[in-house]
């Protein structure tokens, strides 16, 4: 997660203006004598590597290698890499639309971004990339990595999947330019479903238009708002704290704290809900990182709305963007994140406070049971005296409503009926895979916010059961 620009400008001035203060006294000559050392290495490369390489792409790489070995989120922006970042956090940039971390040497999804060439693939947080166009991603930088995935629009690239449970599998993506709209929403009933991809420089007035919209909507039918933040990597710090102020009328929002005590910041809460008090479910899972965890751990730590899903991805840090005289910049950690309550994530991320796994949603078949009503005799219900009688009443004895034919009816002549125990991929011309002609299977798409999201569906049921509780009570 990166703070805003300006907000680095003048951290980065300090470093460049005191470089002495770097060195103790009684570390000087020590660190001399291993700057000396770096030196011998780079002549070295530079008189007797097998081929020939630049000063500036060998300095690139050492400065590259110390801010990579550091953890998972320090490194180095080139230029042209810098430039592409201060795109992406405006909104748009080329690619995948995939969120990405090194882990063990191999690629690790974090998560999709919708409405991109990865979503609508199918890949899913915690994917492990393990090759690029056939090549092994050992061996190369995170950047190297992701320089690799970008490439000219509409031209294709073959990822290589590791997968918990599967083998390995290959998923070919065509690049695309990426637009993020970082704040989606809809009615869902009488319920608010506000979807945040990201947190860029859009969000909090997004968020602020699309809580207006659903109000003037629904008025007073309206029971809460579903906050979605699954599969949301993150972004901008200002973003996730005017998110959480937006639902909050007092308090803290998130501290950071950085090696030196001078360096903690906290950020609090103004005056003013944006949502007036209604209830909120917030939506998290593994894919949601970062800025995402602030928002759900502030309105967790607040009392303010009922977190379910399942457990965020755990990245506790705070990376500050510092412009290097090149035009470049470094990415470095410089601080951890507190929530409200004082406790760090990092590592563990955000527990849900109803923990509600993906699933499908299946209507089941059930046997048919008669009614009261279709026993001979039965008592008649003195409401229905003036009413028609229904068509349902018209159906021979022993048909139960919503059965239009004998359970045992052959079916129709040229089909097959298909076992209900038989598993997927067992039908009729094709492999063991499920796909037809031996090709592997594609992975399944869920589309978050659709109408099969069970997640969701469960949000909703809550809020709905939220508000016939109070609408008893109050009678």
């Amino acid at each position: 997660m990166t703070r805003k620009f300006g907000l680095v400008a003048l951290a980065a001035g300090v470093l460049l203006l005191a470089p002495v203060a770097l060195f103790g006294q009684e570390g000087a000559s020590d660190t001399y004598r291993q700057l000396n050392l770096f030196g011998e290495v780079f002549e070295r490369v530079r008189a007797d590597y097998v081929e020939e390489i630049s000063d500036s792409k060998l300095v690139e790489a050492a400065i590259n290698g110390m801010l990579t070995s550091l953890d998972p989120h320090s490194s180095y922006l080139n230029p042209d890499n810098f430039k592409d970042m201060q795109v992406q956090t405006k909104g748009e940039f080329g690619g995948l639309g995939i969120e990405v971390t090194m882990e063990n040497g191999y690629v690790k999804v974090v998560s999709p971004i919708d409405d991109t060439p990865a979503a609508k693939a199918g890949v899913k947080p915690g994917d492990i990339i393990t090759h690029l166009d056939g090549e092994s991603v050992l061996g190369m930088t995170l950047q190297e990595a992701v320089d690799k995935m970008r490439g000219p629009v509409d031209t294709p690239i073959k990822l290589t999947i590791a997968r918990e449970g599967k083998e390995p599998f290959d998923v070919t993506l065509t690049r695309a330019v990426v637009k993020i709209q970082s704040v989606r929403s809809q009615v869902m009933g009488n319920v608010g479903y506000i979807r945040i991809t990201s947190f860029n420089e859009q969000t909090d007035s997004g968020l602020q238009t699309a809580v207006a919209d659903i109000k003037s909507k629904l008025g007073d039918k309206l029971e809460g708002y579903v906050v979605d933040l699954r599969n949301n990597p993150g972004g901008l710090l200002d973003q996730a704290v005017a998110v959480s102020d937006d639902f909050l009328d007092k308090g803290e929002i998130v501290s950071t704290r950085g090696r030196k005590p001078e360096m903690a910041q906290r950020f609090n809460a103004k005056p003013g809900d944006l949502a007036d008090g209604a209830p909120l479910v917030v939506l998290i899972n593994g894919g949601s990182a970062s800025a995402s965890e602030i928002v759900a751990g502030a309105l967790q730590d607040h009392h303010r709305a009922i977190i379910m899903g399942t457990t965020s991805f755990g990245k506790g840090s705070v990376q500050t963007i510092i412009p290097l005289s090149n035009k470049g910049a470094m990415r470095l950690t410089t601080a951890r994140y507190y929530t409200p309550s004082g406790r760090s994530i990092q590592g563990k991320g955000i527990e849900p406070d109803i923990e509600v796994p993906q699933a499908k949603i299946e209507v089941v078949e059930q046997p048919a049971h008669r009614r009261e009503a279709e026993l001979k005799g039965a008592l008649s219900n003195p409401d229905d005296a003036n009413k028609p009688p229904s068509d349902e009443s018209k159906k021979p004895e022993g048909q139960t409503p919503g059965n239009t034919a004998p359970e045992n009816k052959a079916p129709d002549k040229g089909k097959t009926p298909e076992s209900k125990n038989a598993p997927e991929g067992g039908k009729t011309g094709t492999d063991k895979t499920g796909a037809p002609g031996g090709e592997p299977a594609k992975p399944e798409v869920l589309e978050l916010g659709g109408p099969n999201d069970y997640q969701l569906a469960r949000a909703v049921d809550l809020l709905h059961g939220l508000a016939l509780a109070k609408q008893r009570a109050a009678n």
